[in-house]
């Protein structure tokens, strides 16, 4: 798959950060939490992800939500288990986190990267798994609520009616708000985000085109918002 430009700072870390081990390429959705992020119940939030870099020492994360340096992180995904370590790097995208793990952790990490090397060039290796979802190219973009404010959010996955997203934000449903350029109302929550259905069926293409982040010029107006 091809990586979007913002994630090319992913591959300056793998150069800047010269390890002993192999760092390869991916694009694989997650769930994490922050040690020090919680709600108002005293609960650690969890937010969505998706991994597009991973070595046996280390993992690139494009994350709506960052933590300062040195931050645990817990991390969760089908691919790898649960897994966790620190903050090392932020990226304009996400962050960079150390993997703490034992030898049989490592050794079982060493074998899945491995698979994923190989997959890369056997498309017939694929995991049969992996659900049909849509995700696109660039997971980041941005919310726009009518009240005006902004927030970033990662995209899980979306589809011509709708899409689920991870913000550092709890709407209640039937929220009027945008993501990207795509309007909807908030009509699902669920652990680690919550899910918008769009005013209109859009085709795919132009929803990955529309949600895809820009500057707040290129968001809808708060007045559309309102009248919804």
């Amino acid at each position: 798959m091809p990586m979007p430009a913002d994630m090319e700072d992913v591959i300056e870390i793998a150069g800047c950060e010269r390890r002993d081990d192999v760092r390869v390429i991916v694009n694989i959705p997650g769930r994490y939490m922050l040690a020090n992020k919680r709600n108002l119940k005293g609960d650690r939030c969890e937010f969505a992800c998706r991994i597009v870099n991973v070595s046996l020492t280390g993992m690139a994360l494009a994350a709506p939500v960052p933590g300062p340096i040195g931050e645990r992180v817990i991390l969760y995904s089908e691919q790898f288990g649960r897994l966790h370590g620190a903050i090392i790097r932020l990226m304009t995208t996400g962050f960079v986190m150390s993997l703490a793990a034992n030898a049989q952790t490592r050794e079982r990490l060493a074998a899945k990267l491995d698979w994923l090397v190989k997959q890369k060039d056997s498309p017939e290796l694929q995991d049969s798994r992996r659900h049909a979802r849509v995700v696109p190219k660039n997971p980041m973009a941005t919310i726009l609520l009518a009240d005006g404010s902004l927030t970033s959010c990662l995209v899980i996955d979306f589809s011509d009616s709708g899409v689920a997203v991870s913000a550092d934000l709890y709407p209640e449903l039937g929220t009027p708000l945008a993501v990207g350029k795509m309007v909807g109302r908030v009509v699902r929550r669920f652990a680690e985000g919550f899910a918008v259905e769009f005013t209109e069926k859009t085709p795919l293409v132009e929803v990955e085109r529309r949600l895809a982040r820009g500057g707040p010029s290129a968001l809808p107006s708060t007045k559309a918002l309102r009248a919804l």
